[in-house]
């Protein structure tokens, strides 16, 4: 009985060590992807296209807070948006609205444009409204 039970703890320490390496790898492995799609992610970001497409869906869905101000660097005119939303309801909403219109136009703008037109007003030459 005690050689089988010198067997069952060998084997239970070959599967503990195997299990050990395997958790191991895995821990490499999801470190590995992790950098990659950190890197991927702050390329997607900081590239001039990709602002773009961020910047268009971010003005459709949340226009009215102005935070595709925030994403082309036009901070002056990201608060302006932000406060004008913000207060604007205490007005009856009419302010609020108006101010997502206009994040709506600006996203569906956005979107439109070609890559290079897109630069070269809003990034390049810095064009803040519409």
């Amino acid at each position: 009985m005690s050689e089988e039970n010198k067997d069952l703890g060998d084997k239970a320490k070959e599967a503990f060590e195997d299990a050990k390496g395997a958790t191991k790898d895995f821990a490499e492995d999801a470190k590995h992807s992790a950098k990659e799609f950190t890197d991927s992610a702050k390329e997607t970001f900081n590239s001039g296209e990709n602002k773009k497409i961020l910047a268009g869906i971010l003005a459709i869905v949340l226009g009215g807070f102005g935070v595709h101000k925030f994403i082309l660097g036009y901070n002056k005119e990201g608060i302006i948006m932000l406060v004008v939303s913000i207060v604007g309801w205490f007005l009856c909403g009419i302010p609020s609205m108006l101010v997502w219109i206009v994040g709506l136009i600006e996203g569906i703008m956005y979107l439109t444009k070609s890559d290079q037109e897109f630069y070269n007003t809003y990034q390049v030459g810095r064009k803040p409204w519409f």
